[in-house]
C-alpha cells in the first residue's frame, strides 16, 4: 500500500483541452510533447489529452497541430485543466501555396540546399531520410536573396547514423544566399529507438557517443553537475579569464540552475583555442540536468552551432 500511494504521488499528469485562438473551436489529433524527447500524446476528438510529465518536469511542454503555429508552454500546473488555444498560421499557408508554382529544377535545388543545411552536411546528416519530403515546400522573399521552407506537415525523418525515428515540427527555417547565414526554430518528438541486434547496437552507440561529446546537451548536464572541467570544458570570459560554476550559474529556489553572466562565454572543449562561444541574450538562462537549455535566450557560434538536427539526440541519452 504504501509503494502504491508513493507512485501516485510522484506520478504528474498534465490535463488540459486545445482549442483555435479564432473561433475558439476545439483543436483534436493535435501532438502535445515535451521537445526532443518520446514523451507525447494526442488529443481526442473532444481536443482534450493527458500526459505523463513525471519524468521531465521541469522541462517546457510543446502543442503542435497541422495548420497552427506550435505554442511552448513554460509555466503551467499539473493541479488544473489547462485551456490552450493556437493561432492558425493563416498568412504563411497562403505563401506555402505560392511556393508551389517553382519548377521540378528548382524545387530539387532548394530541397538539397535545405537537406545540406537542415539535417547537416557531415555523416549524421547526409545518412537521415526524410520519409514526407512532398509536404516541404519554398518560398523567396522578394529580392530573391532568402530562401524560406515549410513543412505543411511534421517533418518524418529517419536517422540512420544514430538509429532514431522523429518528427520534427518545423516553425521556421530562413536561408540568405548572401550572407550564407541561416537560421531555423522547431521541435522534434522521438518515435523509435532502432537499436536492434547488437552488432547494430554498437555501431549506433559509437555514433551516438561522438554526436554528444562536446555538444551543447553534454555541456549543459556537465555544467549543472559541476563537472564540465573533468568532462573536458573549460570557459573563459573575453579577457581570458578562467570562470568557475560559481561564477556564471546561480540556483533559484534551491534546485532551479540558470546560467548567468553579462559578457561572452568561451568554450574550449579539449583545444587551446575556443571551440564554441555563448552569447547571453538575457540575464538569466534556464538549464536543466539532461542538457536541455533555454536556446531562445542566447546565441551560439562555432562548433557546438555547426551541429544539425542529423546530430540531433533524445534527452535521456546517457553514455554507456
Amino acid at each position: 500500500m504504501f509503494l502504491s500511494f508513493f507512485q501516485a504521488s510522484q506520478s504528474q499528469i498534465v490535463k488540459g483541452t486545445l482549442h483555435d485562438k479564432s473561433d475558439n473551436q476545439v483543436i483534436n489529433f493535435a501532438s502535445i510533447y515535451i521537445n526532443g524527447t518520446s514523451v507525447g500524446t494526442h488529443s481526442d476528438q473532444n481536443g482534450y489529452f493527458e500526459l505523463d510529465i513525471s519524468k521531465y518536469s521541469s522541462l517546457p511542454l510543446t502543442v503542435s497541430a497541422l495548420g497552427y503555429y506550435s505554442c511552448t508552454l513554460t509555466d503551467f500546473s499539473v493541479e488544473k485543466l489547462l485551456e490552450i488555444y493556437l493561432s492558425p498560421k493563416t498568412f504563411e499557408l497562403n505563401e506555402v501555396v505560392v511556393s508551389a508554382k517553382s519548377t521540378s529544377n528548382d524545387r530539387k535545388a532548394n530541397l538539397k540546399l535545405f537537406k545540406n543545411q537542415f539535417l547537416g552536411s557531415g555523416y549524421n546528416g547526409q545518412n537521415c531520410i526524410i520519409l514526407n519530403e512532398e509536404d516541404i515546400t519554398f518560398k523567396y522573399s522578394a529580392s530573391r536573396d532568402t530562401l524560406k521552407a515549410f513543412a505543411s506537415k511534421p517533418i518524418s525523418i529517419v536517422n540512420n547514423a544514430l538509429g532514431y525515428k522523429f518528427s520534427y515540427f518545423l516553425n521556421k527555417f530562413e536561408y540568405c544566399w548572401k550572407s550564407k547565414t541561416f537560421l531555423y526554430e522547431g521541435s522534434a518528438y522521438f518515435t523509435e529507438d532502432m537499436a536492434a541486434g547488437l552488432t547494430q547496437k554498437n555501431f549506433f552507440e559509437k555514433r551516438r557517443k561522438n554526436a554528444y561529446l562536446g555538444s551543447r546537451s553534454h555541456f549543459f548536464s556537465s555544467l549543472w553537475t559541476n563537472s564540465f572541467r573533468s568532462n573536458g570544458f573549460i570557459v573563459k570570459n573575453s579577457i581570458g579569464k578562467i570562470l568557475g560554476y560559481d561564477e556564471i550559474v546561480i540556483v533559484i529556489d534551491g534546485f532551479k540552475k540558470y546560467l548567468s553572466y553579462k559578457d561572452n562565454l568561451y568554450l574550449y572543449y579539449y583545444s587551446k583555442a575556443p571551440n564554441s562561444s555563448i552569447q547571453p541574450l538575457r540575464d538569466q538562462i534556464f538549464f536543466d540536468s539532461n542538457g536541455y537549455f533555454d536556446g531562445s535566450g542566447v546565441i551560439i557560434s562555432g562548433q557546438m552551432a555547426q551541429q544539425r538536427i542529423g546530430d540531433l539526440l533524445p534527452y535521456d541519452f546517457r553514455l554507456k
